[in-house]
């Protein structure tokens, strides 16, 4: 996979231009995995069962909705793949995947440990027949454990991982994060590295990799804060009196006058200063990490400061201020903030939806919507063609019942 030096204008075709995914996961941390892939050019298959396919299509469509309406959830994270509607509970449908698994690169599955196995396409059958593959499997638990067939959402992944029980206010029950933490950075994002990182090396040595990845595993390993605090005390801070919790002055949240609120992190010594400057307060400049009751007396006076004013006039107080105290937008607020503007992460797609970019810019790459979230079964016929089935083959499979 290595590129030979190019000039830093010449077109480049992009990253993973060439490689093939097949995708047999539905909904988040699994379709978010490939849609990372397909934004850096990997031809990303969908591979779908002939029934519902990907339920995401209707998550959060309200009643009312015209027939047809699919969700700006799956649009989001469908976009630049495509879709093979097959039934892999057939044998016709099963022995069609394991032919265009014989020519993929990568095969992503979610199910519950053991179900691929069940079906006849599990690891060990495809790397006989493709020893080159990376094939990953997203769960809950992992492969191994006492809890690896156990269901669960984000909420169970934190939960267990004592993400959850760091997570609101002191002296308040758990908070939910309208982000789902394990989902996306414990599956998705980790399913995502790792790949890439098996996916190098079977272009090196020729040989694939199994990727076991369970998202309460990646919420568990991210917890460093946390864990840094009980490698360090011998027991966890208690839940939002850690230092990035809002357990000192320097770095929290403070309510304006106005029911808004100010994100103050001012973790370094020069940022706190610059805050206690601007606030005419220069004597609170010894409590930056104060804790116990001077830690409260602190927290408790720049609360009576920031309640003083509304937020906008604190924005406006605070511009060209360097002591990292901003804003807590509103998401409407967000997609219209000029920084958002210029880093082009919200696009108009062909269909005049919105999408919204990756997090990350690469010279000689731009990303760009090839095509928009395919509809259910769109791309069957076309993927098979190009995976060497007859047009009588085609026609077999779908007299079969095993294609849509």
């Amino acid at each position: 996979m290595r590129r030979s030096a190019q000039r830093e204008d010449a077109p480049l075709s992009a990253p993973l231009s060439g490689v093939r995914v097949l995708d047999l996961t539905r909904l988040l941390p699994g379709p978010m995995c490939t849609l990372h892939l397909a934004d850096l050019g990997a031809d990303v298959v969908k591979i779908e069962d002939r029934g519902e396919g990907d339920y995401a299509r209707g998550l959060g469509v309200p009643d009312g909705a015209p027939a047809g309406t699919v969700s700006a959830f799956y649009r989001m994270l469908n976009r630049n793949k495509r879709s093979v509607a097959l039934d892999l509970k057939l044998d016709a449908g099963k022995a069609a995947f394991l032919r265009l698994a014989a020519r993929a690169d990568v095969v992503c599955e979610s199910f519950r440990p053991g179900t691929v196995d069940r079906l006849g396409i599990g690891y060990a059958t495809i790397a006989e027949l493709n020893p080159r593959l990376v094939y990953c499997a997203i769960t809950g638990y992992g492969q191994t454990g006492p809890w690896r067939e156990r269901a669960g959402h984000d909420i169970n992944y934190l939960a267990t991982a004592g993400v959850l029980d760091q997570t609101g206010i002191a002296g308040g029950a758990p908070a939910l994060s309208n982000v789902q933490i394990a989902d996306l950075l414990g599956g998705a994002a980790t399913a995502a590295m790792t790949l890439l990182a098996a996916l190098y090396d079977a272009q090196r040595s020729g040989t694939g990799h199994y990727v076991d990845v369970a998202m309460a595993d990646g919420a568990l390993a991210n917890n460093v804060f946390a864990l840094h605090a009980l490698e360090m005390r011998g027991e966890p801070a208690r839940r939002g009196e850690d230092l990035l919790t809002g357990g000192v002055p320097c770095y929290a949240v403070y309510a304006t006058s106005d029911g808004r609120h100010m994100a103050v992190g001012a973790l370094e010594a020069k940022f706190w200063r610059e805050l206690c400057r601007a606030l005419d307060r220069d004597d609170l400049v010894e409590c930056q990490f104060a804790t116990g009751e001077r830690g409260t007396a602190a927290r408790a006076a720049l609360a009576s400061i920031f309640e003083k004013r509304p937020q906008a006039q604190w924005v406006a107080h605070f511009a060209g201020r360097d002591c990292c105290v901003d804003a807590v937008l509103t998401l409407d607020e967000t997609l219209r903030h000029p920084q958002f503007g210029a880093r082009a992460m919200v696009v108009e797609a062909k269909d005049g939806g919105r999408q919204y970019a990756p997090p990350y810019k690469m010279s000689g790459h731009a990303f760009a919507i090839e095509r928009g979230a395919p509809e259910h079964g769109e791309h069957t016929r076309e993927v098979l063609e190009q995976g060497g089935f007859s047009t009588a083959e085609i026609g077999a499979l779908a007299t079969a019942g095993a294609i849509a």
